[in-house]
């Protein structure tokens, strides 16, 4: 399932924020893409919108791939129907919001207009393939391609299996994620919450748990991860974190501090609720911080995007 590239060209199914990403993504590693939505007008829409943020990209020097703004926009196209979008495509990335019965109806649709070999992929992020392709015929092609927000600056892809997808097929999705500069990762078998937001919902329990049991505040606990944990992360993982945490490495370390860590671990509380009084404590605190109104969440949006630029920047 080799692909040269040349005129190859992507289908994206979904013109919304995750659509607009994945498309410029695709075009600043030289793919056609044709991006479809079934609201009429809405993919024009999106091209708009992609013009404005990749001229933005470049006037800020973040702009990916080695093709001007206006070389990368002539890779675009916009369809209102989707057997036309879906002509000439190898690779269909759907972006539809996140409701099983959509994306179930979507990939039976595309089905029935797209050869064998071409490669059904979905970006969601918490419905497994066997539900999400319960009703395609063929399985063998089907991944799911799951991005993190924001996918230009964040760049890890999570390549989740259905039980009947192929090597072949987990092979061209992590070459092409590969070649477009995404980071993929591969997931063996499916599994809920797959990797990503598994680990996140750990350090999110365990800081809930702290809140609200009155060790520390929201303020202190987000300090925890930016200042300290976070640090490492954006450029080591938890395990080599281990293994360069003691002189001789991962056995070493674990001989040193198995037993402190079963110690903690085991006292760790019961999953929270994430609802009644601790949820008020919780909303409470971080409204104090940031008000939940669109003036001040826009303008942390804002932070964190400008943040991660510049870390994308640095991680190069």
């Amino acid at each position: 399932m080799s692909h040269s590239k040349g005129t190859k060209t992507i289908t994206i199914v979904g013109s919304g924020l995750i659509g607009r990403s994945w498309a410029m993504v695709f075009v600043s590693g030289g793919y056609k893409v044709k991006i479809y939505d079934n609201q009429p007008g809405q993919a024009a829409k999106a091209i708009t919108e992609i013009r404005k943020q990749l001229e933005e990209l470049q006037q800020a020097q973040m702009l990916r791939g080695s093709l001007g703004v206006s070389e990368q926009l002539a890779l675009l196209s916009c369809h209102d129907d989707l057997q036309q979008a879906l002509e000439g495509a190898f690779f269909v990335q759907e972006s539809v919001f996140e409701e099983l019965e959509a994306k179930q109806s979507v990939f039976q649709a595309v089905e029935s207009h797209v050869g064998e070999d071409v490669v059904l992929s979905s970006s969601t992020s918490c419905l497994l393939p066997s539900n999400v392709f319960s009703r395609v015929q063929n399985r063998s092609r089907c991944i799911i391609s799951h991005p993190v927000n924001p996918p230009y600056y964040v760049r890890l892809v999570e390549l989740v299996p259905h039980p009947d997808t192929v090597p072949a097929v987990m092979e061209l999705a992590y070459g092409l994620m590969t070649e477009v500069g995404q980071a993929p990762v591969r997931l063996r078998k499916e599994i809920d919450g797959f990797a990503l937001n598994r680990v996140q919902y750990a350090i999110i329990a365990e800081s809930w748990r702290l809140v609200k049991d009155g060790i520390i505040s929201v303020e202190d606990i987000d300090l925890v991860m930016t200042e300290g944990l976070g640090m490492r992360y954006a450029f080591i993982g938890p395990i080599e974190t281990m293994h360069l945490n003691a002189p001789q490495g991962m056995e070493d370390y674990l001989q040193r501090y198995r037993v402190g860590m079963r110690r903690v671990l085991s006292a760790f509380g019961p999953t929270p609720e994430f609802a009644g009084d601790e949820a008020a404590l919780v909303t409470q605190e971080i409204s104090e911080l940031i008000p939940a109104d669109q003036e001040h969440l826009s303008a942390r949006r804002e932070r964190r995007d400008r943040l991660l630029m510049a870390l994308a920047k640095l991680k190069k």
